[in-house]
């Protein structure tokens, strides 16, 4: 059973869930009626648990207004997909349910998921009916309970990062609510009897809860912005266990300093055999200490500030029955994706291609959406979502490489799309238009300020440099822009406070370098400190440490 050992009254929504009956509410009666093309209010915060947020149309809600009409209500269903593997059945599925019942693209996300936009009411149980039929689930892809487990993006490259896959798979399903409400409300299965939660009791967790895996060199899934982050260690080719880092976020809220972005702190490591069972003592560390009063202040790096990371550590090792081994060495390089073909250990292949903002669409002499559906259909691999918000297509034979390719080459479709180092580095939240809590653009905004800034950086011969660059349309963080070298978090419409320094590895937070800027204060501030790292940057120099080194932000 969960503890509150906050003095403070429950928050509104520790209310809902308590009165939910186990995330059910009246989310069949909102459903059902035909009035609104919104649901009841409290069943707003139950159906997140159920993968699936409300939004709507912003530019069209004041003329909507003025007709006394309600806002154009649609539906984000988001798809949990542990490590982002699908069959290709399981993706020409996905890529014809968004034809259905959705706007016709897939977003690729940060965490490995796959989301279906614009769904309206009515259709919404017969999209999340169908993503069941093809194996897959909505559950738990949001709420207060743990998320999609992330992993290092492709399981076949080598056996250490399969087994990191199966370490995933495990802590997703040891980790997935029990609750029958999903199958019920969804798929209408009766409940076999009562509902119980053994590890996240009635009112689940204070706030979401994110885990990733990452096999270093590279850091891929961003493992220090979760609120677990297990840091593979490898020795002589086997996977022996993980470092275990703690309480990593990166969502703030404008205005208030006791918000803020963390890192996740290391505090031991345990063998692989363990990994299981340390995810489920720190998330119950969570339950039990977590803030239920205050959601601004609810996640995990807060319960670590609270406790301090000592007292935190000393909570987990308390359920765990025993310390913590001393984390072992480990060193990140990158957590970019490697675009192109690359051999597997097996000797099959391996294509990462670069998918712009993460939405898989068909564009004016681009037609990507069709290409990865024909390349579906003749695969016998899988497709994987990265947690860049690119696809890999994986397990590619010798002999199918060939026709793979002509696919490819067929519908124009490159590696990455001969773009600049800093444009295949980017990531962009969906914001505006539909995202209610966005004050600027992100996906829709970042690839024409690219536009703009890819001749600056072929003028100052930084064309193939990779940057990271993360755009958000407000603070909470969802395309991880702290962790830009370039971060860009939306303030209001077309202004947007400009980061600067994260580490190109993912372990040193961006500084805020100057607000509210329009685009052409923007390119200009850029264009002068790209200009001073294209003069000054030494050999193998990252833009980020550049940025430290010449004093341009201080950590």
């Amino acid at each position: 059973m969960a503890i509150n050992n906050d003095p403070q009254p429950l928050s509104d929504v520790e209310v809902i869930k308590t009165k939910s009956r186990y995330l059910r509410g009246t989310i069949k009666e909102s459903l059902a009626d035909e009035v609104t093309g919104a649901l009841y209010p409290d069943d707003l915060q139950l159906i997140k648990f159920h993968g699936t947020y409300m939004q709507w149309d912003r530019p069209s809600e004041s003329e909507r207004r003025k007709q006394k009409l309600e806002p154009l209500y649609s539906f984000m269903i988001r798809v949990r997909i542990p490590a982002g593997v699908l069959t290709p059945a399981q993706w020409l599925g996905l890529d014809e349910l968004s034809s259905l019942y959705g706007s016709g693209t897939l977003k690729l996300t940060t965490r490995q998921a796959v989301e279906l936009h614009g769904v309206r009411k009515r259709h919404l149980k017969k999209a999340i009916k169908g993503i069941n039929d093809t194996l897959l689930d909505t559950l738990a892809a949001c709420g207060d309970v743990n998320r999609n487990v992330m992993a290092s993006a492709n399981p076949h490259l080598s056996r250490v990062h399969a087994e990191a896959q199966q370490v995933a798979k495990a802590i997703h399903t040891h980790l997935s609510p029990k609750t029958s409400a999903y199958r019920e409300l969804w798929l209408d299965v009766k409940p076999a009897g009562a509902d119980h939660e053994p590890i996240y009791g009635e009112t689940y967790l204070p706030r979401k809860f994110k885990i990733a895996l990452a096999v270093p060199p590279v850091n891929d899934t961003d493992v220090f912005a979760n609120d677990i982050g297990l840091i593979a260690i490898v020795e002589k080719n086997e996977l022996v266990g993980f470092n275990v880092a703690v309480g990593g976020g990166m969502s703030c809220t404008f205005g208030m300093p006791e918000t803020f972005a963390r890192l996740g702190s290391v505090i031991g490591y345990v063998p692989r055999s363990q990994a299981v069972n340390v995810c489920e003592k720190i998330l119950l560390v969570q339950r039990d200490h977590g803030n239920r009063s205050n959601r601004k202040q609810a996640r995990v790096k807060y319960t670590v500030e609270k406790l301090t990371v000592a007292g935190f550590k000393a909570e987990v090792e308390k359920r765990l029955g025993a310390p913590l081994a001393p984390a072992r060495d480990y060193k990140f390089k990158t957590n970019n994706d490697a675009y192109g073909w690359q051999q597997g250990e097996d000797g099959r292949w391996h294509i990462t291609l670069f998918v712009e903002g993460g939405r898989v669409k068909d564009a004016p002499g681009y037609p990507l959406r069709t290409g990865l559906r024909e390349i579906a259909r003749a695969h016998q691999g899988s497709f994987i979502v990265t947690g860049n918000q690119n696809v890999i297509i994986a397990g590619v034979s010798e002999a199918a490489k060939p026709a793979l390719q002509a696919l490819l080459d067929e519908h124009g479709i490159s590696a990455h799309q001969q773009v600049s180092g800093a444009r295949g580095s980017g990531l962009a939240c969906v914001a505006m238009p539909v995202c209610p809590l966005a004050f600027a653009d992100g996906e829709t905004y970042l690839p024409s300020l690219m536009d703009k800034l890819d001749p600056v950086l072929a003028e100052l011969g930084l064309k193939d440099v990779p940057i990271n660059i993360r755009m958000t349309g407000c603070p909470n963080g969802c395309a991880r822009s702290p962790l830009g070298e370039i971060g860009f978090i939306g303030r209001a419409p077309g202004k947007y406070n400009l980061y600067l320094g994260a580490s190109h590895s993912g372990d040193r937070l961006s500084t805020l370098y100057k607000e509210m800027l329009g685009e052409a204060d923007i390119l200009a501030h850029l264009r002068d400190v790209l200009s001073r790292f294209a003069k000054d940057r030494r050999q193998g120099e990252s833009f980020g440490d550049f940025v430290h080194r010449a004093g341009i932000v201080k950590a």
